[in-house]
């Protein structure tokens, strides 16, 4: 029971503490690299993965047992945290509307475009938004807009409000 208060307790104070990923008043996407984790023995949390993993099962989605994985490939890459999943809200509804063994929640080519697997997605899909859009500039939504989802005047304010709607869900955590 100690070990689980203990828990709570430093949840509570890194949720008090955390840096959130925001955009700033350029709109330039960034990723948090601040106080993220806490280590209990053999017990890393971070809040990051927790918070997605709620939000995705809230849907009913396939990817929500990838929510590591997000956060891993956007951390290896430098790029928000929030912004893949966001874009397979807009694109497929979490994962829920695509072609059969796909694995393509983010509309690419068409939908067409087959991965091997929900983390080869996730990864790839990470790594092209990294080199061939923020490394060229297309560091915010609207310039992210342009290039991935032309000539749609909605796809930017649609992966934004699932970004601010991934990062206000209050936490869920099960002991």
């Amino acid at each position: 029971m100690k070990k689980y208060i203990l828990i709570s307790v430093l949840i509570l104070v890194a949720l008090l503490v955390k840096a959130s990923p925001v955009m700033a008043k350029n709109n330039v996407v960034t990723s948090s690299a601040s106080l993220k984790q806490i280590t209990i023995e053999d017990l890393t949390l971070d809040y990051r993965v927790a918070t997605l993993s709620n939000f995705l099962e809230k849907y009913n989605s396939p990817i929500s047992d990838y929510a590591e994985s997000f956060i891993y490939w956007a951390d290896y890459y430098g790029i928000d945290w929030r912004l893949v999943a966001a874009i397979s809200g807009v694109e497929s509804t979490f994962g829920k509307r695509i072609p059969p063994n796909s694995y393509n929640a983010y509309g690419w080519a068409n939908g067409k475009y087959v991965f091997t697997s929900w983390d080869d997605s996730i990864r790839i899909v990470s790594k092209t938004l990294k080199e061939k859009y923020y490394d060229r500039g297309a560091n915010t939504i609207p310039k992210i807009a342009r290039i991935y989802a032309p000539p749609s005047t909605t796809w930017a304010w649609k992966v934004e409000f699932f970004m601010n709607k991934i990062d206000h869900l209050p936490l869920e955590f099960d002991f």
